[in-house]
């Protein structure tokens, strides 16, 4: 980034102006300033949240539209408006246009979930549902404006946007103006650039750094381009940072008064997101916990004891992502470990495997019989000391196994290990069964000793879940003449089982026919 020149300065004083003068407060409120007391031990700094959940619509968007319908002379909000959005532009608009008596209507994607939909009607605005991303709609929102002689409402790209969003950092400086460092998600930029113009010009020693998704990097294309520019596609995971290009008058703003950029991987956002949850029992959105991401990954590198604010943009999560950031956050905190390991096809290897893994929890287990000599498992395990003890793991297993570490191979953690199986090539006598057992570090090896080894496992699930109860799927090669003894031992195990031999799902995917 640039030291400001007098052209861009006299632009920050415009900035400045409009900042101080925006009326956001008619709808908008001041949100808190949260301190995060473990956090901040554990990064040697002073860590803070600025609670922009905590809008009437849970994200900071409302202070922007509103400033920018707020502006509109009378001719202007008589003829409506339009917007383009997914989310929280969207019901930012709605709302605004509510509170001004102003006829909105919002283009969505007919991607977008039905939940976000009936937040904005419920706010009276009209929805028009068209295109299946957001720059179709971005671009059918700015025809129909064109067409019905309506004001386009854009979600970033404006300065009376921008200067509402900018009052974010106006309540920062009040908040706590002995802040050292302020960090900021970046989508479009238009939060980026309002809180760094405001802050850079009253106090020009605090350091400014935008984050973005990496999957979603326009700001740093722009940067590396000079210019802003286009990305060919953008993840969607964080949609609320999703854009393709910056905002040409974000811009220059953002490359005047912003120390640093970087990005984060998702798995450091869900990571984030866990981390804001057990602070507040918020639970952030993707975007909204983007800032904390960056927060985490400065502070590895940081000088310690510094004040750091980060924005808590939003928190309007899609409830079904939860799945997902539950099984990212362990891995993004290197709490868990993931592994592809071949151990003999023998009877006991199970056990064996667990009692080199010592008194580590295993999380995960994925098994299905291959052949007569080896088999291949895909296992997760949970780290007490981060990479040191990743790294040790991985050489204990290696003294007696062949051993891949896949915690950070994408493909492997979003699909195979939901994919380990399949039909075996050989044919079994199979009996297919659900344990239950107490959950409790070294359950899974007590299990597994309880279960015995006088019959061939040939499937085997598990994952640990943080409840009380483990759950297994467990299959066993049993020849006809030892049923009668097999089932006589399952009862005595006195673990609760269920059979599932004759589950279509089972005899559709997973049993092989001669």
């Amino acid at each position: 980034m640039q030291t400001a020149t007098v052209s861009q300065q006299d632009t920050g004083l415009d900035y400045l102006r409009r900042i101080l003068l925006a009326p956001v407060y008619d709808v908008a409120k001041e949100t808190e300033l949260t301190y995060l007391s473990r956090l901040s031990k554990e990064r040697n700094n002073q860590i803070y949240l600025k609670r922009e959940d905590q809008q009437p619509v849970h994200s900071f968007k409302l202070r922007g539209a509103y400033n920018r319908l707020a502006n509109l002379n009378e001719e202007r909000k008589a003829r409506g408006v339009v917007a383009a959005s997914a989310g929280n532009h969207a019901q930012g608009v709605a709302l605004s246009a509510q509170k001004l008596g102003i006829e909105a209507t919002i283009v969505m994607p007919i991607t977008t979930p039905e939940i976000k939909v009936q937040s904005v009607r419920r706010l009276g605005a009209q929805v028009k549902l068209i295109g299946t991303s957001f720059n179709e709609s971005n671009s059918a929102a700015i025809q129909l404006a064109k067409d019905e002689n309506r004001v386009f409402i854009p979600p970033f790209d404006d300065k009376d946007v921008i200067a509402g969003q900018g009052t974010v950092g106006k309540e920062i400086l009040q908040q706590l103006p002995d802040a050292d460092v302020v960090i900021v998600p970046v989508g479009g930029g238009g939060l980026l650039a309002g809180i760094a113009t405001y802050l850079k010009q009253l106090k020009p020693s605090i350091k400014i750094i935008g984050v973005e998704a990496e999957d979603s990097a326009c700001l740093s294309a722009a940067v590396a381009a000079g210019k802003p520019v286009d990305l060919p596609q953008v993840g969607l995971f964080a949609d609320g940072v999703a854009v393709k290009r910056i905002g040409s008058e974000n811009f220059p703003l953002i490359r005047a008064f912003c120390d640093q950029i970087f990005t984060v991987s998702n798995d450091e956002i869900c990571g984030a997101i866990k981390e804001i949850f057990e602070h507040t029992r918020v639970i952030a959105e993707p975007a909204g916990a983007v800032s904390l991401a960056g927060c985490i990954r400065y502070s590895q590198s940081s000088v310690g004891n510094e004040k750091i604010v980060c924005i808590l943009s939003g928190a309007n999560m899609n409830f079904h992502t939860l799945r997902y950031v539950s099984e990212r956050c362990e891995l993004a905190e290197k709490k868990e470990a993931v592994l592809s390991v071949t151990i003999p096809e023998e009877k006991g290897s199970f056990k064996k495997f667990c009692q080199i893994v010592g008194g580590r929890v295993i999380t995960e287990f994925n098994y299905r019989y291959g052949d007569h000599k080896q088999a291949n498992i895909f296992v997760g395990v949970k780290l007490t000391h981060g990479e040191s003890d990743l790294t040790k793991l991985v050489s204990d297993l290696s003294e007696h196994y062949t051993v891949e570490d896949f915690t950070d191979n994408e493909l492997a953690k979003l699909h195979i290990r939901y994919m380990v199986g399949g039909q075996s090539p050989v044919k079994l006598q199979e009996r297919l069964f659900q344990f239950e057992f107490p959950e409790y570090p070294g359950a899974l090896e007590k299990f597994l000793d309880t279960l015995g080894g006088d019959w061939n496992i040939t499937l085997f699930h598990y994952r640990n879940h943080g409840s009380a109860i483990g759950q297994v799927l467990a299959g066993f090669d049993v020849p006809e003449e030892e049923q009668l003894n097999f089932f006589r031992h399952l009862k005595a195990l006195n673990y609760s089982f269920k059979e599932e031999t004759n589950n279509p799902a089972f005899k559709q995917f997973l049993q092989r026919f001669a």
